[in-house]
């Protein structure tokens, strides 16, 4: 049985339908199924304690009434489960828009912006959410932001600063997830930079993936700001410096952690672009030791638990539908975060 009580132990709805959906792509897992294959799970009597979701169509209407929140709730409460973080679907293909695109496409960002954190409320207000972020990144690409560095990540800054006064109005908090397809969030450096440009470290700030944080160490789509040696073949030594090294730049603005396994290679499915490969939390392949390297993120340069996060999330973006089904898929990703709590959390 586990010792530690915090922080608590979610699961990501959305694997069931990033990359899922679109042509070419496997359909969509429905919430229901995620539910139930969450609430399945236990490692030795322990069980997850909630699920964080994905604001988009087929798993929850980003225009849901509150009539229908109250259904999301009483379904989510029946598995024993609360809410923690929430997506903001700022996507355009999902109603949204560039951050760092013309007046309309940033106007349709702050709008979805201005949905999810309503949302996020009522349910807090519904008693089901006693934790977590509105989750938002730049929906805009690296190619189309590398044509004007400068003067993109300004505009991007300038759209999370007026999606920041609607978070602050709602009493919410947004976190911006750094993956290497987010142009102007590609990097630490350029995550930093952005951050750093919106200035609103109580309101806006960063939402760490392990996956996705270790490509940050390899400098993909920012050879620039790649903090590992060009020939480098994961020596301990030099893994664990480009960690630290990355990690005391991000740390501070983190609010928001995904655990998660990575191979070191990308991967994207149906409509998604390519970004950091989540690999199950047992696979060979996989470079992180789980439940050591989520220290670099929960603790502080001295080593010391800094208990930011009252929740934690196995984030499994892209996982073949049929391995998603298994049972044990979930019992193992939960050993996993049962681990993670174990050498990093709090009685």
């Amino acid at each position: 049985m586990s010792q530690n009580l915090f922080p608590k132990l979610h699961n990501a709805m959305w694997p069931g339908l990033v990359g899922k959906g679109s042509p070419g792509a496997e359909p969509s897992i429905d919430l229901d199924t995620m539910l139930d294959l969450t609430a399945k799970a236990e490692v030795n009597g322990v069980k997850f304690d909630g699920v964080d979701l994905f604001l988009f169509d087929p798993h929850v209407s980003i225009d849901s009434s509150d009539d229908d929140l109250k259904k999301l709730a009483d379904k989510i409460r029946k598995k024993g489960f609360v809410v923690g973080s929430v997506v903001a679907p700022v996507w355009p293909p999902t109603g949204g828009g560039s951050a760092m695109g013309g007046d309309e496409d940033r106007k349709k960002f702050v709008d979805q912006v201005k949905k999810a954190c309503r949302i996020a409320k009522k349910l807090r207000d519904l008693d089901i959410r006693p934790y977590g972020v509105v989750r938002i990144d730049s929906a805009a690409g690296v190619t189309d932001w590398e044509k004007d560095p400068k003067g993109n990540t300004k505009k991007i800054a300038k759209t999370f600063k007026e999606a920041a006064k609607v978070a602050k109005d709602h009493g919410e908090r947004l976190a911006a997830e750094g993956e290497i397809c987010w142009g102007g969030m590609h990097s630490w450096k350029y995550m930093v930079q952005l951050l750093e440009e919106v200035g609103q470290p109580k309101v806006v700030g960063f939402q760490a993936d392990m996956a996705h944080t270790l490509l940050y160490t390899l400098g993909y789509n920012a050879p620039e700001h790649r903090i590992v040696p060009t020939k480098y073949h994961w020596e301990p030594d030099q893994f664990h410096t480009a960690m630290k090294k990355m990690t005391k730049a991000l740390r501070p603005w983190t609010m928001d952690f995904h655990v998660a396994q990575n191979d070191a290679t990308v991967k994207g499915s149906g409509s998604h672009d390519k970004t950091g490969r989540h690999c199950l939390a047992t696979d060979p392949n996989g470079k992180l030791n789980i439940a050591r390297d989520a220290g670099y993120w929960m603790r502080d340069d001295a080593g010391k638990v800094t208990k930011k996060f009252k929740h934690i999330c196995w984030d499994g973006c892209m996982f073949p539908n049929e391995v998603m089904h298994k049972q044990e898929t979930w019992n193992n990703i939960l050993a996993s975060m049962i681990q993670v709590r174990e050498n990093h959390g709090w009685a």
